[in-house]
């Protein structure tokens, strides 16, 4: 999920700065690095045991702390306590329940298909760690969106170097004391800082980078990685599209979007980022979100222990600045001593505004008009690929027309961000919305390396023949057949005995033949 901007800072470090710390800070990142590789080398991790006793770990972190976690996010983002639990705890219990408790099935190789010339053989795929990970966590969600890869990588086996955004200075530094009190604090160190730790961190070699962020830094971090030649996960973000169509229930579709996009005041990387609607119907959506706005906070958004802030001044200006311009149909107030922005929607609103050239990250939800769906699907696809794609309708045709015509990370049709809460499906992004998907299984595989494995017997050498010169087209004929064959994942031994029955059967008719 995004950290808007972030590019600025990193790219924005004075050269005299960056300078110092690689004089003064780097050996204390290569060393982080050095002593998580010498651990994962040790081989404790291969152990299934091992990991799962560190995942237990993990889950009495988050339950035994969790007041102090969502103090924390309190005064990071002002986040209530009942939105720490329900946007960056439930998911992350649920991922370490899933992982502790399949985990002896997803470790385990995978039987694979065999040809003829390894029907007595064994052939298996086996996931294996892949080494030290470093994780890049978030800001907007750093509880959730730093633990979640690490629970991937935990299961998977490997080490990881987990480094809490420093926007959230507040859970980033309880993170720093917590994780070691708690798991192996030297296959799992935490590095905090801020863009010099990060710069430096990235110098250093990995087995996989996973970094959740914005499309910008995500590729200076995917250049880093270049470097080593490292495999990366990026979890980015992107403007991700609302389509509501005229045939659908408007009032349910309002209240869904209105939640969706205001929660966490608007930092949330697939909530909605703008409606796209026909001009008939946009009045009735401003009219039924003002409805939806007055139930969530009945005095207002200012005073509901339910609406947070936004992460700091310099994204507060970013906000305000891409409203320039618009026309507000809703909202609009601020206080920029609280960081503060009310719950927004902008109507009328032309595809080259401000507001529609980069991923708001904010209260703000921008109207644009369509003729049709047609016009829609087109507005959408002349853009990047986004990460989430939200579309309302009765019509299944209309909703057929979406999903077919049109591409992004991950679809909810008649809702929005409830496609992130199902662990079994996988999350990630497309394009420039990002590359690599996780939660559940699929952050296991994403941080695992699928080793192709064949076995094989000394016996039926007499079938190696056809690859053996002196080659003839009859030699190639035979190989042909053998290798183009396709056989059940059976075992080797249970193959070996249906060949043995075969060719047994085989020499008794033949027998009975002579005699006879």
């Amino acid at each position: 999920m995004s950290t808007i901007n972030a590019a600025v800072v990193f790219r924005g470090c004075p050269l005299r700065h960056t300078q110092l710390r690689l004089v003064t800070g780097s050996e204390m990142e290569k060393q982080v690095v050095d002593k998580a590789r010498e651990a994962f080398q040790s081989g404790k991790s291969r152990s299934l045991q091992y990991r799962k006793q560190q995942l237990r770990a993990l889950h009495r972190l988050i339950t035994e702390r969790q007041a102090d976690i969502a103090q924390a996010l309190k005064q990071d983002i002002n986040k209530s306590v009942y939105d720490t639990t329900l946007f960056e705890l439930i998911g992350l219990e649920n991922d370490i329940k899933l992982a502790e408790s399949n985990l002896a099935d997803w470790a385990a190789p995978q039987p694979a298909r065999k040809n003829l010339g390894t029907a007595i053989d064994d052939v298996y795929i086996k996931p294996e760690p892949l080494g030290v990970v470093l994780i890049i966590g978030a800001w907007n969600y750093p509880w959730a969106l730093t633990l979640q890869p690490l629970v991937g990588a935990i299961a998977a086996g490997n080490a990881a170097v987990v480094k809490p955004s420093e926007l959230s200075e507040h859970s980033a530094r309880l993170l720093k004391e917590l994780l070691p009190q708690y798991l192996d604090k030297e296959m799992y160190p935490v590095v905090k800082g801020g863009v010099p730790e990060t710069q430096e961190l990235l110098k250093q070699r990995f087995d996989h980078i996973f970094y959740t962020g914005n499309s910008t830094v995500g590729k200076l971090v995917m250049e880093a990685a270049a470097r080593h030649l490292t495999p990366v996960t990026l979890e980015l973000g992107g403007k991700s599209p609302c389509y509501i169509d005229r045939n659908c229930d408007i009032a349910v579709a309002c209240r869904r979007i209105t939640w969706g996009k205001f929660a966490n005041c608007g930092q949330t990387c697939i909530a909605p980022d703008y409606i796209l609607c026909e001009a008939s119907i946009q009045d009735r959506i401003i009219e039924e979100i003002r409805n939806t706005l007055r139930e969530f906070y009945p005095e207002d958004a200012k005073s509901s222990p339910d609406y947070g802030r936004i992460i700091n001044t310099r994204h507060f200006d970013r906000v305000m600045a891409l409203m320039e311009g618009c026309t507000v149909a809703i909202g609009g107030e601020s206080d920029g001593s609280q960081c503060y922005i009310a719950p927004t929607v902008l109507r009328d609103v032309l595809p080259h505004f401000r507001i529609m050239q980069e991923e708001i990250f904010g209260p703000v939800l921008p109207i644009i008009t369509v003729d049709n769906l047609s016009e829609a699907i087109h507005f959408i696809n002349k853009r990047e690929k986004p990460l989430a794609l939200y579309v309302f309708s009765s019509d299944k045709k209309v909703i057929k027309r979406m999903l077919t015509e049109t591409t992004s990370g991950g679809v909810t049709v008649n809702d929005v961000m409830m496609h992130y809460t199902l662990n079994s499906l996988p999350f990630g992004g497309v394009g420039n919305s990002g590359m690599g998907s996780y939660h559940g299984k699929h952050t296991f595989d994403q941080l695992s390396h699928h080793r192709a494995c064949l076995i094989k017997s000394f016996a039926m050498e007499g079938l190696n023949d056809a690859r053996y010169p002196p080659l003839t087209a009859a030699r190639v004929r035979r190989a042909k057949v053998v290798l183009q064959s396709r056989l059940c994942h059976c075992s080797g031994m249970f193959v070996w005995a249906i060949i043995s029955t075969i060719v047994s059967i085989a020499l008794l008719i033949a027998l009975l033949v002579v005699l006879l």
